[in-house]
């Protein structure tokens, strides 16, 4: 018998890992996703990312705002901004850092786009790589008569059904980002 619960939240994971990922694929808008996962070097070598040190905002569609907590390190984390090369110019305004995000061109949105689908095939294959997970299981469990060839149909149908569903959160998922992308 499948257990329903372990499948959905193996599937759940993936889902949030590429949700988590796509964050910063860029649109024609400034998102805090695009940068909170830059890593600077502060405090003499230790490597730290931007959401670990600061607050980071959407000043407007095409600005973003960084503030460190501790203000001794700000030139520090400017500099590391320049040389992660993520296409921003961060500007040291007082206490916070400003970027600014040039307009994407049509190729860009396009190389995104591109980008996009080839994340998208990946967790696709995650999927697909969990449910054969669990079809081992079951036909393991058919192989050793712990369960009838009834049951094994049964859950092979829901267990099908569910990476179905899954891998069409992620298609939807996909396309609003793509929207966004296309601006």
């Amino acid at each position: 018998m499948i257990d329903n619960q372990k499948v959905q939240a193996r599937m759940g994971k993936i889902v949030n890992l590429f949700l988590n990922d796509i964050q910063s694929v860029r649109t024609g808008r400034a998102t805090p996703g695009l940068i909170e996962n830059v890593v600077v070097t502060v405090y003499s070598g230790q490597k730290m990312r931007l959401i670990e040190i600061g607050t980071i905002l959407a000043a407007d569609a095409r600005t973003l705002t960084f503030q460190p907590w501790d203000q001794s390190i700000i030139r520090e984390v400017a500099n590391g901004i320049m040389a992660a090369n993520i296409g921003v110019a961060p500007v040291v305004d007082g206490e916070l850092i400003r970027m600014s995000l040039p307009m994407l061109t049509t190729e860009q949105r396009e190389d995104y786009i591109k980008l996009l689908g080839r994340k998208l095939e990946g967790v696709r294959v995650l999927i697909r790589d969990a449910r054969a997970d669990f079809r081992k299981g079951l036909q393991k469990a058919k192989q050793d008569k712990t369960i009838s060839e009834d049951e094994y149909r049964n859950d092979e149908d829901n267990l099908q059904k569910m990476a179905d569903e899954y891998i069409q959160k992620l298609e939807e998922i996909a396309k609003k980002k793509e929207i966004e992308i296309r601006g």
